[in-house]
């Protein structure tokens, strides 16, 4: 039985400038086979089994010429997988995908075509030029600048029009046809006067742009290193790049942030870090396993109404809690003659997604913090009752344990992620990482077991971010040194201390 192929544009590159359509395609597939330019972080969104297939596609340098691609997606789909081949931009601007396309219709194999937003489009809107603008340009026109070697494409195009129309002109993968293209233009009649914009890694992190004009284009981009992938954009928008830069005025644009937490929770912080225009990479630390069968948690479900109060000290606890006491039926309502408690905002956050504001929250997002809210409200008839990690800290359950009776149920335990250790010897030896954040005693831990012994002293070299003071003593134990400190322990505050910092 045959599958199904879907060529998707992945977009230019910011994780978010992708569709919901291309998305889905991504998560359903068996096969994906993706090029150099689309943004590999989308891969995580796919399913467990999925077999990933890169293909390279940079300029000159291909991992699989364009007909063996071809043959590979047509010959996946034959074996009755579902197959997505992932494309930066759009496949059908300049993407070769009419070609794979024309094939998979010759053998009869169906297929759909996802739009993506092309770079020429997004990335000349992430550097600040309106690809149209009534007192600039009313068209525009992308133009291959990487001809054929059969000189075919090249003889094809008409550089006297393209000299001397009012429109913005976009060149892809020109940058090594760069002077033939500006002397063509000159040529042909373009004022040598005309602004060029070379954006090289459009709408990323890593994103750069170099201006020059028509004239000194070629000089200026070897002068400046200008390397693929690089749009080439001619006409006077480019002007407006000094009014309409939004992207690269973004707190913590070009920023390379390291993020320690398991990868359920690294992603809400990416998130923050991206929409900030900086560029997280995600080393999870920890891996969350759940206590299997945990028969101890159902019976304390039962009698929640013996319970005064109930302690969450992490999201995760608070997830695999409701959890379970959906699976037994109960719903929020159990709990309603209850004093909840959280420790730390995070926390509270993750309780209130269940229908229920936390009663207790400390000033101090701590266990010493909570503790001290409790101490004086509570006595020896109350019952407390603290579903939490098995090798989280004591403290809580012991201090309480000496005003009334504490019931631990250990719900979950966080193991150590090998599966990142070559990422983290890496990252540690890159210069180009500006922070290493922590959000946890554990992250930090796992971390340097990950890195081991003889690269420790490395991080000295790195600013390392901490949650808070707990978190900081972790890394200072190991003879670290902390660069920041949050002034709270929330995610929103490791940002700001990122963020606020000026050096």
């Amino acid at each position: 039985m045959k599958g199904k192929v879907y060529l998707v544009g992945a977009g230019p590159g910011d994780y978010k400038l992708i569709t919901l359509k291309a998305l889905e395609c991504i998560r359903k597939s068996d096969v994906i086979v993706y090029d150099r330019l689309a943004n590999i972080d989308y891969l995580k969104e796919a399913k467990e089994d999925c077999e990933f297939i890169n293909v390279g596609k940079a300029s000159s340098n291909h991992l699989l010429p364009q007909d063996d691609i071809n043959r590979l997606i047509a010959d996946k789909a034959l074996e009755g997988k579902i197959v997505t081949r992932l494309k930066g931009g759009d496949p059908y601007v300049f993407g070769r995908g009419g070609e794979e396309a024309e094939l998979l219709y010759d053998e009869n194999i169906d297929f759909e075509v996802v739009p993506g937003i092309t770079s020429p489009i997004g990335g000349l809107c992430y550097a600040g030029i309106p690809i149209t603008h009534r007192d600039h340009a009313s068209s525009f026109h992308v133009v291959t600048g990487h001809p054929r070697k059969d000189g075919k494409e090249t003889q094809a195009i008409n550089w006297n029009a393209l000299a001397n129309v009012k429109g913005t002109l976009i060149f892809l993968m020109g940058v090594s046809n760069l002077k033939h293209i500006s002397e063509n233009l000159i040529s042909e009649g373009k004022d040598k006067n005309t602004p060029v914009a070379f954006i090289s890694w459009a709408t990323r992190p890593n994103q750069r742009v170099v201006t020059a004009t028509l004239e000194n284009a070629y000089d200026v981009a070897i002068r400046k290193n200008v390397q693929p992938p690089t749009l080439i954009v001619v006409g006077t928008v480019v002007n407006l790049r000094e009014k309409l830069n939004f992207f690269e005025e973004k707190p913590l644009f070009g920023k390379n942030i390291v993020v320690t937490r398991c990868r359920t929770q690294s992603s809400l912080i990416s998130e923050k870090i991206r929409d900030m225009g900086g560029n997280p990479i995600e080393i999870p630390t920890i891996k969350i396993q759940r206590v299997q069968e945990n028969h101890e948690l159902e019976f304390e479900i039962e009698r929640l109404k013996e319970y005064t109060y109930i302690v969450f000290n992490s999201k995760n606890a608070v997830d695999i809690f409701f959890d379970k006491l959906n699976d037994m039926n109960f719903d929020a309502r159990a709990l309603s003659n209850i004093k909840v408690c959280a420790v730390g905002a995070e926390t509270a956050k993750a309780i209130k997604s269940k229908g229920i504001i936390a009663d207790i929250v400390p000033k101090k997002y701590v266990s010493e913090g909570l503790y001290e809210e409790l101490k004086d409200i509570i006595n020896e008839n109350d019952k407390i009752l603290i579903p939490r990690a098995k090798n989280a800290r004591d403290f809580l359950v012991k201090k309480l344990s000496e005003k009334c009776y504490v019931k631990e149920v250990i719900t979950y335990e966080s193991v150590i992620d090998t599966n990142n250790k070559n990422l983290a010897l890496k990252v540690i030896d890159d210069e180009d990482i500006d922070y290493i954040t922590f959000a946890s005693s554990s992250t930090v831990k796992n971390f340097m077991q990950l890195i081991g012994k003889d690269n420790i002293q490395k991080l000295n070299n790195k600013k390392i971010i901490s949650i808070g003071p707990i978190t900081s003593k972790t890394v200072e134990d190991f003879e670290v040194k902390v660069y920041k400190e949050a002034k709270e322990a929330t995610i929103d505050s490791i940002i700001d201390a990122i963020s606020d910092d000026k050096k």
